[in-house]
C-alpha cells in the first residue's frame, strides 16, 4: 500500500502533466469548426463591441473619435431603432401572460381571439415542448398563407417550423452534405450562413459568380460552368443556393431567370434551397415578389419532379423580430421518407422555440381589413417599407457619388454592396498590416467613423475587386449621419492613398 506523501507526489504529477497538456486545443478541435468563420459577426465587429464597452464605460473619456458604434453589419432592425409592430407583441404577450386577457380595455378583441386560439393549441402555455414539426394549427396558418401567396395548393405536412431561416438552412446542407465528395453551390457574393455551414458539415462550396455589371444577375452559363469545374475535380453537386431578394447584393430575380433557374436544376438533377426570407423587402417599382415555388407549379408537368425546400423567417421583412428565433421550411416534391429525417433531425432538438412560432402565426396570418388592429397594424407596416425604401435610396445615390466607388441600387433585402476602387498604396498599406484590403479599409471607417461595417471578402468577390456590406437600418432621422461620415471618411482615405 503506498503511503500518504507518495500518493500526493502521484497526484501532483498527474495534475501537473494535465495543466501541461489540455485536451482540447485548437490543434485537437474538430478542424471543420476551426475552418467555418462567419463575417457578420467577425474582426471588424469583435472591435466594435470592444469599442462599444470603452465607451460605456467612461462615456466622456473614452479616448475614441466617435461618442457611439453605429452597427450596419447585420440585418438586425430593432437595434436600430425600428419599431417592433404592435399586434405582434400584443399577441405574444398575451400568450406569455394569459392572465392579462381577462383585463377589460387591455387587449384588442382581435389580439384576444388569436391568443386564445393559439393557447389552445399550445396547451396554454409556452413552457412546454410542442410537436416537433410545429404547434399544428400554426402549420395549418403557414400553408393558407403559402396558399393564398402562390395560388396553388400547399400541404400543411410539407412544412416545418424552425429557430430562425438559418436553423431550416443547416438542418438541410446536414441532410444534404454525405461526406467530403459533396458539394452545394452558392452564389459569390453569399450570405457566411452557407459556406460556414458547408464548411462544417464538410462538404464543398462551389462558388458562382453574379453578373454586378447586370445588378448581380445569376446567369445559367456562369452556373454551368461552375457545375462542370466541379465534376471535373470529383465533387459532386448536391444543390443550389438562390437568394432572392439577395443578401448581400440586394437584387431582385425576374421570372425568365427563376424558370432557368428551375430548368437547370432540373437537368442536373440538384436540389433548389431558395432562401425567400426578403421577400417582403422589396424597392424596385413595378416588381413584385414571385416565389420559387410559384414558378417551379406554373412551369412544364416534368419540371414538377423537381425537389425544393424555400425557407422564411420572422426576422427581416418590416417585422425585424430577430430574437424570436421564428421561421419555417417547405419541402416540395421530397419522398415522404426523406421528411421523416427531417422529422427526426428537428426531434432531436425537440421542438422549435414557442415564441418564435407564435410570431410565425401573425407573420403568415396578421390583421384583415375590418379586424380591430388592422388600421394600426397597416400604419405602421406601410411606414417600416416606405421609410426602408427612402434610406435605400438615400443611401446607394450618396455612396454612388463619391469617387472610386460604385453601387447598385438596392432592389429589395436591407443591405447595399458597394464596390471600392483601392489604389497600390491603400492596398500595400493593407497588406504591411497582414489585412485583406478591403477588411483594412473597413477597420479605419469604424477605428475614425464609429461606423461597423462587414468587409466584401467575408461574403465572396471576384478576384481583384473590393467591396463592402452594409444595411440601410439607421433610422430615418440618423441614416444621413451616418451617410455623411462615410462620405467624409471616404474622401480622405482616398486622398491619403492616392
Amino acid at each position: 500500500m503506498r503511503s500518504a506523501p507518495v500518493l500526493r507526489n502521484v497526484v501532483r504529477s498527474y495534475s501537473q502533466s494535465a495543466r501541461d497538456f489540455p485536451t482540447l486545443t485548437l490543434d485537437t478541435m474538430n478542424q471543420q469548426v476551426l475552418k467555418a468563420e462567419y463575417a457578420v459577426r467577425g474582426e471588424i465587429v469583435v472591435l466594435a463591441n470592444k469599442y462599444q464597452k470603452s465607451i460605456l464605460a467612461n462615456p466622456t473619456n473614452h479616448g475614441l473619435p466617435f461618442n457611439e458604434i453605429i452597427f450596419c453589419n447585420i440585418g438586425n432592425p430593432q437595434i436600430l431603432g425600428q419599431p417592433a409592430l404592435s399586434f405582434f407583441r400584443q399577441v405574444t404577450a398575451s400568450c406569455e401572460y394569459p392572465p392579462i386577457l381577462d383585463k377589460p380595455g387591455v387587449m384588442p378583441a382581435d389580439v384576444k381571439q388569436r391568443a386564445e386560439k393559439l393557447l389552445t393549441a399550445m396547451g396554454r402555455t409556452t413552457g412546454a415542448y410542442s410537436n416537433s414539426q410545429g404547434v399544428p394549427i400554426i402549420l395549418q396558418d403557414v400553408a393558407h398563407f403559402i396558399e393564398q401567396r402562390d395560388g396553388h395548393p400547399c400541404n400543411a405536412d410539407d412544412i416545418f417550423l424552425t429557430d430562425g431561416a438559418s436553423v431550416g438552412v443547416q438542418r438541410m446542407l446536414r441532410l444534404l452534405i454525405k461526406d467530403d465528395s459533396d458539394g452545394i453551390l452558392i452564389p459569390i457574393p453569399q450570405y457566411p450562413l452557407y459556406s460556414a455551414s458547408i464548411d462544417l458539415y464538410g462538404g464543398h462550396r462551389l462558388g458562382y459568380y453574379l453578373d454586378e455589371a447586370a445588378d448581380w444577375r445569376i446567369e445559367v452559363p456562369e452556373l454551368e460552368r461552375a457545375i462542370s469545374d466541379a465534376k471535373k475535380n470529383g465533387i459532386n453537386p448536391r444543390a443550389l443556393v438562390v437568394i432572392n431578394p439577395g443578401n448581400p447584393t440586394g437584387n431582385c430575380m425576374d421570372r425568365k431567370s427563376m424558370e432557368d433557374i428551375v430548368d437547370l436544376c432540373y437537368r442536373h438533377k440538384i436540389v433548389l434551397m431558395a432562401d425567400e426570407v426578403y421577400q417582403d423587402n422589396i424597392y424596385r417599382e413595378g416588381h413584385n415578389f414571385v416565389s420559387f415555388k410559384k414558378v417551379l407549379r406554373e412551369m412544364a408537368p416534368q419540371y414538377q419532379k423537381l425537389e425544393l425546400v424555400s425557407f422564411h423567417s420572422v426576422s427581416k421583412g418590416f417585422y425585424g423580430e430577430c430574437g424570436k428565433r421564428g421561421g419555417y421550411l417547405e419541402m416540395v416534391g421530397f419522398q415522404d421518407a426523406v421528411k421523416e429525417q427531417v422529422y427526426k433531425l428537428a426531434s432531436i432538438g425537440l421542438c422549435p422555440n414557442l415564441v418564435g412560432q407564435i410570431v410565425v402565426d401573425v407573420m403568415v396570418n396578421p390583421p384583415k381589413p375590418g379586424d380591430e388592429s388592422y388600421e394600426l397594424y397597416k400604419k405602421e407596416r406601410d411606414a417600416i417599407l416606405s421609410s426602408l425604401k427612402r434610406r435605400a435610396i438615400l443611401l446607394t445615390t450618396a455612396l454612388n457619388k463619391l469617387p472610386g466607388m460604385s453601387c447598385n441600387p438596392a432592389e429589395g433585402a436591407m443591405y447595399a454592396f458597394p464596390q471600392i476602387t483601392l489604389s497600390p498604396r491603400a492596398v500595400a498599406a493593407a497588406l504591411a498590416q497582414n489585412r485583406v484590403p478591403d477588411a483594412f479599409y473597413c477597420k479605419e471607417l469604424l477605428d475614425q467613423t464609429g461606423v461597423c461595417v462587414v468587409p466584401g471578402s467575408g461574403f465572396g468577390q471576384r478576384d481583384g475587386t473590393w467591396h463592402f456590406r452594409t444595411t440601410f437600418l439607421p433610422a430615418e432621422n440618423q441614416i444621413q449621419s451616418v451617410v455623411d461620415k462615410m462620405a467624409q471618411f471616404h474622401v480622405k482615405f482616398m486622398e491619403q492613398y492616392k
